[in-house]
């Protein structure tokens, strides 16, 4: 369905209050302006954080919030840029229609909205561009007419009412809309919805009231699928292909129960960070175990009360010959007791900050609820939580 007739399709158009006209031209039009803007909050944080001419590891901590609310700004804008690169390659393939259509445009009413007036870091913190040091005069460059039109009429009430007519007239579909990825994806989208049906969605629920461990079957089972190797390159055994994958895997799979969802993932984090900082040792040893499923890692960061904030992690490694003897605590820790082996972020010099850090591959034997952590050193326990079980 092209984008003209899926308006003239909306019982709503003719009032002109839902689907835009000329949707795709204002969207480009409103990205280039956002571009515009991004690329003077750039200049004014660098100002900020700049000592001689280079960024300062002192001044960006004291200008975190500018520093920190720049990262959100400049997400927003590749968001934009990808949401209007999505609706030109859908367009041009035919394939863009009211559903698809709308969406962007809710998307970009909301967004531009939130360049202009803030943007929600947090419940406690909202950054403008007066807190980046954007002058007056560069933020008008975001108000260009496209955006100023998108900004009051994309995210209507009216729309969003018929955005969510659209969800509900397609409850049980597996995406809203066309999600304009390959068929490859597609594929295995079908793939592991047939697997959830079938093996996940029937017991869920059991595993659920009795707090158990995702059974070993089901995980041979997401083995032999490649769930655990999706991006991990073939010569290491895994499947090779991109992020896509991991999200359609894990939106999927987590349809079926969330427990099983997020055990790609902890393969997933482990695969990224060794293929990023590991040594060739480390990733012909590591890789191909995590790609089969012999290996299930899990990622051992947050620290009691320290939550988010990794740059304050107490716990510490000293180096022992070969070795690095680590002491701390740890909370948190997805899958931990069945885990072979952790991700554990720690602090292996003196200096502050993230400075210090180190991650270590730290191998460790499976556990189980009568001895959740039997190698020598170690002790803990499960953290009961709400709607998030099977992971002890």
């Amino acid at each position: 369905m092209s984008q003209s007739t899926a308006a003239s399709s909306n019982p709503n158009a003719a009032e002109g209050k839902v689907l835009l006209d000329d949707l795709l031209p204002l969207t480009a039009s409103a990205v280039e302006a956002a571009g515009t803007l991004l690329a003077s909050a750039k200049a004014a944080v660098f100002a900020k954080v700049a000592k001689d001419g280079k960024v300062s590891a002192a001044l960006v901590e004291k200008e975190q919030f500018a520093a920190h609310g720049l990262a959100w700004l400049a997400t927003y804008v590749e968001a934009l840029r990808q949401l209007n690169a999505y609706a030109a390659r859908m367009e041009g393939e035919g394939r863009l229609g009211e559903f698809e259509a709308l969406i962007v445009q809710v998307a970009f009413g909301e967004y531009l909205s939130q360049l202009a007036g803030g943007i929600p870091m947090s419940q406690g913190e909202t950054v403008r561009l007066r807190d980046l040091g954007v002058s007056h005069e560069d933020a008008q460059t975001l108000f260009n007419d496209a955006a100023r039109k998108l900004a009051a009429e994309g995210n209507t009430a009216a729309a969003r009412a018929r955005l969510a007519e659209l969800i509900g007239a397609n409850a049980g579909a597996a995406t809203f809309g066309d999600a304009g990825l390959e068929d490859t994806y597609d594929q295995i989208r079908d793939q592991m919805r047939k697997f959830a049906d079938a093996e996940v969605v029937p017991h869920a629920h059991e595993w659920h009231l009795k707090d158990d461990y995702i059974p070993l079957d089901v995980i041979a089972q997401m083995s032999e699928l490649g769930v655990f190797g999706l991006t991990i390159p073939e010569a290491f055994g895994g499947l090779g292909l991109g992020k896509e994958s991991m999200c359609v895997v894990s939106e999927e799979l987590s349809r079926g129960y969330i427990g099983v969802g997020s055990l790609g993932t902890r393969s997933e984090i482990a695969a990224e960070l060794i293929l990023g900082g590991g040594t060739d040792e480390q990733k012909q040893k590591w890789l191909p175990k995590i790609a089969s499923g012999e290996t299930l890692p899990t990622a051992v960061f947050t620290e009691p009360n320290t939550g988010s904030d990794l740059a304050s992690l107490k716990t510490r490694g000293k180096r022992d010959g070969d070795t690095y003897r680590v002491n701390g605590n740890k909370t948190w820790i997805t899958h931990a007791a069945r885990a072979d082996v952790m991700t554990l972020l720690c602090r292996t010099n003196d200096e502050p900050g993230y400075r210090g850090l180190s991650i270590l591959l730290a191998e460790k034997p499976r556990g189980d609820d009568n001895d959740p952590f039997p190698a020598k050193g170690m002790s803990g326990g499960e953290i009961e939580v709400l709607g998030y079980r099977g992971m002890k």
